[in-house]
C-alpha cells in the first residue's frame, strides 16, 4: 500500500518491440471517466528525473480502452525521449499523477536487438522496477552509437568486440577510425589503440599499464569512445545498451588485474557505468 488513500497502485504490463518502442498495459486500477462506461479518459505521464520542469521534462500518451477492458498507451519509437530515467504515472482529468507499480514485461524483442540501418537517433528504452517497487524506464537516444558486446581479459590487456550503428556507410566511419580513452576531469593526456574493422563490426585491444602511466593516487575512471578520423563527425561512446537490461553494473563484473605504475602496483578493471557505458577505473591495489 504505498498510495496516500491506502489504496495499492495501479500495475502496468509493458510489452518492447524491435524499434524501440512500448505499450503499457494498466492491467488494474483504470476507470473510466464520469461521463459513462464507455468514457474513458487519462494520460500515462513519463516525468523525467531532475528535470520534470524542463521543456521536455514531460511527456504524455493518452490511455485508451482495450478490448479486455484494460487501459493502454504506446510510446513508439518515433517519439523522440531525451536521455534519463523516466518515472511512470498516470493521470485521470485534473487529478495529480500516480505512480504505476511495474507488472509483467515482454521485452524478449529487445534481447540481442539489431537496429536496422539508418542514421536516425537510435531510440532504447528499457523499464524497469525501483527499489521502491515503483515502475520507470531507462531511456538512451544516440546517434552514432558503438554497441559493446564481448570482452577477453588478458593478463594486462582488455580486448573488445563491438558493432557501430546509426550512420550513413559504418565501414568508411571506421577506416582510420581509432578507440579513445579519456581521463575523467581531463587531467591526462587522451590514449588512442587502433582498431581492427570488419563492415560495421570492430574489435580493440586497450594496454592496462598505458592507462596507468597517469596514475597518482585515487582512482582513475576513463571512459571509451570511438574517434572517427574525419574531425567533422561525431565520435561514438562505447555502451552496452541493446538488451532488456536496464543497469548492467552490478550484473557485468570483470576481474581486475594488477599491474604496475609509477607509483606502485594498480588494479585495472573494466566496468560499465550507471548509464551502461564502457570504462575502466585504475586504482590501488588492496
Amino acid at each position: 500500500m504505498s498510495e496516500a488513500d491506502g489504496t495499492a497502485p495501479a500495475r502496468a504490463d509493458c510489452v518492447a518491440d524491435s524499434a524501440g518502442g512500448l505499450t503499457f498495459h494498466i492491467a488494474d486500477g483504470a476507470r473510466p471517466a464520469p461521463g459513462g462506461h464507455d468514457d474513458w479518459s487519462g494520460a500515462l505521464v513519463l516525468l523525467r528525473r531532475g528535470a520534470a520542469d524542463a521543456p521536455d521534462g514531460e511527456v504524455r500518451l493518452p490511455l485508451g480502452p482495450t478490448a479486455d477492458g484494460r487501459l493502454q498507451a504506446a510510446l513508439p519509437s518515433t517519439v523522440a525521449l531525451p536521455e534519463g530515467r523516466w518515472d511512470v504515472h498516470v493521470a485521470y482529468g485534473d487529478a495529480e499523477p500516480r505512480r504505476l507499480a511495474p507488472g509483467l514485461n515482454d521485452l524478449r524483442s529487445l534481447v540481442d536487438r539489431r537496429p536496422g540501418p539508418s542514421t536516425s537517433p537510435l531510440s532504447v528504452r528499457i523499464p524497469y522496477a525501483t527499489k521502491h517497487g515503483n515502475l520507470s524506464l531507462r531511456s538512451w537516444r544516440r546517434a552514432p552509437h558503438a554497441e559493446a558486446g564481448e570482452i577477453r581479459l588478458g593478463d594486462d590487456t582488455m580486448t573488445v568486440r563491438g558493432r557501430l550503428h546509426r550512420v550513413a556507410y559504418p565501414s568508411d566511419w571506421l577506416a582510420e577510425a581509432v578507440v579513445e580513452a579519456r581521463r575523467r576531469g581531463g587531467t591526462a593526456p587522451v590514449r588512442t589503440a587502433p582498431l581492427e574493422v570488419d563492415g560495421p563490426d570492430f574489435s580493440f585491444t586497450l594496454s592496462y599499464p598505458e592507462l596507468a602511466r597517469s596514475w597518482d593516487g585515487g582512482a582513475d575512471v576513463w571512459d571509451l569512445w570511438l574517434r572517427p578520423a574525419d574531425g567533422s563527425m561525431a565520435p561514438a561512446r562505447l555502451a552496452r545498451i541493446l538488451d532488456d537490461i536496464a543497469d548492467k553494473k552490478e550484473i557485468f563484473t570483470y576481474p581486475p588485474r594488477t599491474v604496475t605504475g609509477p607509483h606502485g602496483e594498480v588494479q585495472a578493471r573494466p566496468y560499465y557505468t550507471r548509464g551502461n557505458d564502457l570504462a575502466v577505473r585504475i586504482e590501488a591495489s588492496v
